[in-house]
């Protein structure tokens, strides 16, 4: 595994909820819904539909931080970012949320050597806020807050873990692909090389099964994916 680079989505994947969505339900104007409607219709990227929504967030620090701290994670999380460093591979949480929500949420479970990249929440006022976007990019085909193509290091096998849309342009070119939700849906329809997981208790034994040579997805046989459904 010294070989392979792991970016790993936070929302959805590492978490049971969506910590963002969370948010928005709790302190948010109602106007949020229609903005998350023209993201989902494909009219606006997330950096655009992601900056008006937390515009319309009214939250203190206090209430942001006390949400933050009933979010639980995938129980297995911990044991596997153990795993993984053990066998040598690189791991980062990248993700189109909350650096500052993600630090937190993982500290608070003994997870905090982790690097993160994920957009960062700035205060405007004692209640306001605004999002800012430090892993973007103009070149972005999704036109995300989070660029996660560019999380992805020359010269390493890339390992993507995930499970929505923010995960579907990274999952594209890497070598492989664990996913769930509408990202397994996602890796199905476009012949994506991938195996689908519900926890990551089940990951050690799919990591096992990843080839010593890069995958390098359109060589990726039907054959040997068949094999990650059998764990």
């Amino acid at each position: 595994m010294m070989q392979w680079h792991i970016v790993c989505d936070f929302d959805g994947t590492i978490t049971r909820t969506d910590v963002i969505d969370n948010i928005l339900q709790r302190f948010a104007d109602p106007d949020w819904e229609a903005i998350e409607e023209q993201w989902l219709q494909g009219e606006i990227g997330s950096r655009k539909c992601l900056s008006r929504q937390l515009s319309l967030v009214k939250a203190t620090p206090a209430e942001l931080l006390a949400y933050f701290d009933t979010v639980e994670i995938d129980p297995d999380f911990p044991d596997f970012v153990d795993h993984v460093i053990g066998l040598g591979a690189s791991l980062e949480v990248v993700s189109d949320g909350i650096e500052q929500g993600i630090a937190r949420i993982l500290a608070r479970n003994y997870v905090s050597l982790l690097p993160i990249l994920a957009n960062r929440l700035r205060q405007v006022d004692h209640n306001s806020w605004r999002i800012d976007f430090p892993y973007s990019s103009d070149a972005c085909r999704a036109a995300s807050g989070n660029c996660k193509c560019k999380s992805t290091p020359g010269g390493k096998r890339v390992l993507v873990i995930g499970d929505g849309r923010s995960d579907m342009c990274v999952a594209a070119s890497a070598d492989f692909v664990f996913a769930k939700d509408s990202l397994a849906e996602h890796c199905e329809r476009n012949g994506i090389p991938y195996a689908r997981f519900d926890s990551f208790a089940e990951l050690p034994a799919l990591l096992a099964k990843l080839p010593s040579h890069a995958a390098n997805a359109p060589h990726y046989s039907r054959e040997q994916q068949e094999l990650f459904n059998h764990v």
